[in-house]
């Protein structure tokens, strides 16, 4: 599926919830792995705020590209951040949403 760029140069970005490890499957503990580079991937929640609105964003980002001490308040910034939609069917029910990826989270100067 395609994905979209989402341009934060004027955003204002924090960290809401510290990384964690992106789980692949939840009930074997699995972790998902970056297709590109074989890294583990994380979930950071980041605060993003722009032109007066803000919202919380699930963010999945390669290990590599997550420094250490990343905790919540702290301002960021996110490079390549992208959006692509997705679906599947769980049990019958289908699902859909959109997924948030970036290259990495750098700590703002």
């Amino acid at each position: 599926m395609p994905s979209f760029k989402i341009d934060t140069s004027t955003a204002v970005v924090f960290v809401a919830t510290a990384p964690t490890p992106k789980l692949k499957n939840k009930r074997t503990g699995e972790v998902a792995v970056d297709s590109e580079t074989g890294a583990n991937m994380m979930t950071v929640g980041l605060l993003i705020s722009d032109e007066g609105e803000g919202n919380l964003y699930q963010v999945s980002v390669p290990q590599t590209g997550v420094p250490e001490g990343l905790v919540p308040g702290k301002p960021v910034t996110v490079v390549s951040l992208k959006a692509r939609d997705w679906e599947n069917e769980f049990n019958g029910e289908k699902r859909h949403g959109i997924a948030f990826r970036a290259a990495a989270i750098v700590e703002a100067a």
